[in-house]
Protein backbone atom coordinates (compact mmCIF):
# COMPACT_ATOMS: atom_id res chain seq x y z
CA UNK A 1 0.00 0.00 0.00
CA UNK A 2 1.46 3.41 -0.96
CA UNK A 3 1.91 5.99 1.80
CA UNK A 4 -0.86 8.50 2.38
CA UNK A 5 1.64 11.37 2.09
CA UNK A 6 4.88 11.41 0.15
CA UNK A 7 7.35 14.23 -0.42
CA UNK A 8 9.94 13.64 -3.13
CA UNK A 9 12.96 15.94 -3.36
CA UNK A 10 11.01 19.01 -2.23
CA UNK A 11 12.74 22.37 -2.23
CA UNK A 12 11.25 25.66 -1.04
CA UNK A 13 12.36 29.24 -0.84
CA UNK A 14 11.42 32.64 0.51
CA UNK A 15 12.54 35.04 -2.17
CA UNK A 16 16.26 34.40 -2.73
CA UNK A 17 16.61 32.32 0.46
CA UNK A 18 16.29 28.57 -0.02
CA UNK A 19 14.74 26.94 3.07
CA UNK A 20 14.40 23.31 1.95
CA UNK A 21 17.06 21.40 0.01
CA UNK A 22 15.50 18.23 -1.38
CA UNK A 23 13.36 16.96 1.50
CA UNK A 24 11.87 13.49 1.00
CA UNK A 25 9.61 11.79 3.54
CA UNK A 26 6.59 9.49 3.77
CA UNK A 27 3.70 9.19 6.21
CA UNK A 28 1.60 6.03 6.20
CA UNK A 29 -2.18 6.01 6.57
CA UNK A 30 -3.16 6.05 10.25
CA UNK A 31 0.35 6.97 11.37
CA UNK A 32 1.67 9.79 13.54
CA UNK A 33 4.98 11.10 12.22
CA UNK A 34 7.08 13.83 13.83
CA UNK A 35 9.46 16.36 12.31
CA UNK A 36 12.15 17.52 14.71
CA UNK A 37 14.93 20.07 14.41
CA UNK A 38 16.33 23.34 15.67
CA UNK A 39 14.91 26.76 14.82
CA UNK A 40 15.50 27.49 11.15
CA UNK A 41 15.87 23.82 10.21
CA UNK A 42 12.91 23.96 7.80
CA UNK A 43 10.23 22.24 9.89
CA UNK A 44 7.48 24.81 9.41
CA UNK A 45 8.44 25.27 5.77
CA UNK A 46 7.95 21.54 5.20
CA UNK A 47 4.32 21.83 6.32
CA UNK A 48 3.85 24.97 4.23
CA UNK A 49 5.22 23.13 1.20
CA UNK A 50 2.56 20.45 1.66
CA UNK A 51 -0.27 22.98 1.99
CA UNK A 52 1.05 25.18 -0.85
CA UNK A 53 1.59 28.30 1.22
CA UNK A 54 5.23 28.65 0.18
CA UNK A 55 6.93 28.57 -3.21
CA UNK A 56 8.20 25.04 -3.77
CA UNK A 57 9.61 22.59 -6.30
CA UNK A 58 9.62 18.80 -6.19
CA UNK A 59 6.65 16.52 -5.78
CA UNK A 60 4.03 16.21 -3.04
CA UNK A 61 1.72 13.21 -3.35
CA UNK A 62 -1.39 12.55 -1.30
CA UNK A 63 -3.15 9.20 -1.52
CA UNK A 64 -1.20 8.46 -4.69
CA UNK A 65 -2.19 11.69 -6.42
CA UNK A 66 0.06 14.65 -7.10
CA UNK A 67 -0.82 17.78 -5.15
CA UNK A 68 -0.28 20.42 -7.79
CA UNK A 69 0.38 24.10 -7.33
CA UNK A 70 -3.20 25.10 -6.58
CA UNK A 71 -3.99 27.22 -3.55
CA UNK A 72 -4.39 26.08 0.06
CA UNK A 73 -8.17 25.77 -0.40
CA UNK A 74 -7.65 23.05 -3.00
CA UNK A 75 -5.22 21.26 -0.68
CA UNK A 76 -7.85 21.35 2.07
CA UNK A 77 -10.33 19.69 -0.28
CA UNK A 78 -7.87 16.82 -0.71
CA UNK A 79 -8.50 16.10 2.98
CA UNK A 80 -5.50 17.91 4.48
CA UNK A 81 -5.99 20.21 7.48
CA UNK A 82 -3.21 22.55 8.61
CA UNK A 83 -3.02 23.95 12.14
CA UNK A 84 -0.29 26.60 11.88
CA UNK A 85 2.14 27.75 14.52
CA UNK A 86 0.37 30.35 16.63
CA UNK A 87 -2.95 28.47 16.25
CA UNK A 88 -4.57 30.81 13.73
CA UNK A 89 -7.93 31.13 15.47
CA UNK A 90 -10.14 34.10 14.58
CA UNK A 91 -10.02 36.12 17.79
CA UNK A 92 -13.09 38.29 17.14
CA UNK A 93 -15.33 35.34 16.26
CA UNK A 94 -16.99 33.06 18.77
CA UNK A 95 -15.86 29.53 19.46
CA UNK A 96 -18.85 28.21 17.51
CA UNK A 97 -18.16 30.50 14.53
CA UNK A 98 -14.56 29.28 14.46
CA UNK A 99 -15.79 25.69 14.37
CA UNK A 100 -18.22 26.46 11.55
CA UNK A 101 -15.33 27.87 9.52
CA UNK A 102 -13.57 24.53 9.90
CA UNK A 103 -16.32 22.95 7.83
CA UNK A 104 -16.32 25.58 5.07
CA UNK A 105 -14.66 23.33 2.47
CA UNK A 106 -17.35 20.67 2.49
CA UNK A 107 -21.11 20.41 2.18
CA UNK A 108 -23.77 19.08 4.49
CA UNK A 109 -24.85 19.47 8.09
CA UNK A 110 -22.23 20.03 10.75
CA UNK A 111 -24.50 18.84 13.58
CA UNK A 112 -23.00 15.35 13.76
CA UNK A 113 -19.48 16.74 13.50
CA UNK A 114 -20.14 19.16 16.34
CA UNK A 115 -21.28 16.25 18.51
CA UNK A 116 -18.07 14.38 17.67
CA UNK A 117 -15.99 17.45 18.49
CA UNK A 118 -17.70 17.74 21.89
CA UNK A 119 -16.81 14.13 22.69
CA UNK A 120 -13.12 15.12 22.52
CA UNK A 121 -13.42 18.75 23.67
CA UNK A 122 -16.40 18.79 26.10
CA UNK A 123 -15.51 22.24 27.51
CA UNK A 124 -16.48 23.80 24.16
CA UNK A 125 -20.20 23.35 24.89
CA UNK A 126 -20.10 25.94 27.68
CA UNK A 127 -17.81 28.29 25.71
CA UNK A 128 -19.45 28.14 22.29
CA UNK A 129 -20.63 31.78 22.42
CA UNK A 130 -17.38 33.13 23.88
CA UNK A 131 -14.99 35.14 21.71
CA UNK A 132 -12.04 32.97 20.76
CA UNK A 133 -9.58 35.74 21.62
CA UNK A 134 -10.61 35.61 25.27
CA UNK A 135 -9.70 31.93 25.65
CA UNK A 136 -6.48 30.85 27.33
CA UNK A 137 -3.54 29.79 25.17
CA UNK A 138 -4.25 26.13 25.83
CA UNK A 139 -7.93 26.54 24.99
CA UNK A 140 -7.05 28.33 21.75
CA UNK A 141 -4.78 25.46 20.77
CA UNK A 142 -7.60 23.00 21.51
CA UNK A 143 -10.00 25.13 19.47
CA UNK A 144 -7.58 25.13 16.53
CA UNK A 145 -7.46 21.33 16.72
CA UNK A 146 -11.25 21.10 16.98
CA UNK A 147 -11.71 23.43 14.01
CA UNK A 148 -9.35 21.31 11.91
CA UNK A 149 -11.26 18.19 12.98
CA UNK A 150 -14.51 19.78 11.71
CA UNK A 151 -12.96 19.63 8.24
CA UNK A 152 -13.05 15.81 8.43
CA UNK A 153 -9.45 15.56 7.26
CA UNK A 154 -7.52 12.40 6.52
CA UNK A 155 -4.24 14.16 7.31
CA UNK A 156 -3.58 16.74 10.03
CA UNK A 157 -0.55 19.01 9.73
CA UNK A 158 0.23 20.27 13.22
CA UNK A 159 2.85 22.99 13.68
CA UNK A 160 4.45 23.43 17.14
CA UNK A 161 1.33 22.65 19.22
CA UNK A 162 3.29 22.92 22.50
CA UNK A 163 4.52 26.47 21.82
CA UNK A 164 3.89 28.70 24.82
CA UNK A 165 1.89 26.13 26.76
CA UNK A 166 2.47 24.84 30.29
CA UNK A 167 3.64 21.21 30.47
CA UNK A 168 0.26 19.95 31.72
CA UNK A 169 -1.48 21.51 28.72
CA UNK A 170 1.11 20.10 26.32
CA UNK A 171 0.36 16.64 27.70
CA UNK A 172 -3.39 17.24 27.22
CA UNK A 173 -2.99 18.42 23.62
CA UNK A 174 -0.95 15.38 22.67
CA UNK A 175 -3.38 13.09 24.52
CA UNK A 176 -6.15 14.35 22.28
CA UNK A 177 -3.98 14.04 19.17
CA UNK A 178 -3.32 10.42 20.08
CA UNK A 179 -7.04 9.79 20.68
CA UNK A 180 -7.97 11.28 17.31
CA UNK A 181 -5.37 9.03 15.72
CA UNK A 182 -6.49 5.89 17.52
CA UNK A 183 -10.27 6.38 17.46
CA UNK A 184 -10.76 8.28 14.19
CA UNK A 185 -7.84 6.89 12.18
CA UNK A 186 -6.52 10.41 11.67
CA UNK A 187 -3.04 10.56 10.14
CA UNK A 188 -0.85 13.25 11.73
CA UNK A 189 2.37 14.97 10.70
CA UNK A 190 3.50 17.07 13.66
CA UNK A 191 6.32 19.60 13.80
CA UNK A 192 7.52 19.89 17.37
CA UNK A 193 10.50 21.21 19.31
CA UNK A 194 9.57 19.19 22.39
CA UNK A 195 11.29 16.04 21.16
CA UNK A 196 10.48 14.10 24.33
CA UNK A 197 6.72 14.13 23.85
CA UNK A 198 6.85 14.03 20.04
CA UNK A 199 8.89 10.82 20.05
CA UNK A 200 6.59 9.28 22.65
CA UNK A 201 3.48 9.90 20.52
CA UNK A 202 4.84 9.37 17.00
CA UNK A 203 5.64 6.07 15.36
CA UNK A 204 8.24 7.54 13.00
CA UNK A 205 10.29 10.72 13.03
CA UNK A 206 12.44 12.87 10.79
CA UNK A 207 15.21 15.17 11.98
CA UNK A 208 15.83 18.20 9.79
CA UNK A 209 19.08 20.14 9.75
CA UNK A 210 19.42 23.25 7.57
CA UNK A 211 16.59 22.22 5.25
CA UNK A 212 17.67 18.61 4.79
CA UNK A 213 16.63 15.31 6.35
CA UNK A 214 19.60 14.36 8.54
CA UNK A 215 18.04 11.34 10.29
CA UNK A 216 14.85 9.33 10.01
CA UNK A 217 13.40 6.11 11.34
CA UNK A 218 11.13 4.60 13.99
CA UNK A 219 10.74 6.91 16.98
CA UNK A 220 11.95 4.24 19.39
CA UNK A 221 15.21 3.95 17.46
CA UNK A 222 15.74 7.71 17.24
CA UNK A 223 15.26 8.02 21.01
CA UNK A 224 18.35 5.84 21.38
CA UNK A 225 20.39 7.60 18.70
CA UNK A 226 23.32 9.40 20.31
CA UNK A 227 23.05 12.67 18.38
CA UNK A 228 19.28 12.85 18.95
CA UNK A 229 19.71 12.19 22.67
CA UNK A 230 22.45 14.78 22.97
CA UNK A 231 20.87 17.51 20.80
CA UNK A 232 17.16 17.11 21.49
CA UNK A 233 16.63 14.95 24.58
CA UNK A 234 19.33 16.38 26.79
CA UNK A 235 21.02 13.22 28.03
Amino acid sequence: MPPLLELVDVTARYGPVQALHGVSLTVGEGEIAAVLGANGAGKTTTLRAISNTVRREGEVRFDGKTVGRKGPESVARFGIAHVPEGRGTFAELTVWENLRLGAYSRRGSVKDDFARVLSYFPWIQDRRNQQAGTLSGGEQQMLALARAFMQRPRLLLLDEPSLGLAPVLVTEVFRIVRELNEHEGLTVLVVEQNAHIALQVAQTAYVLEVGRVALSGPSAELQEHESVRRSYLGY
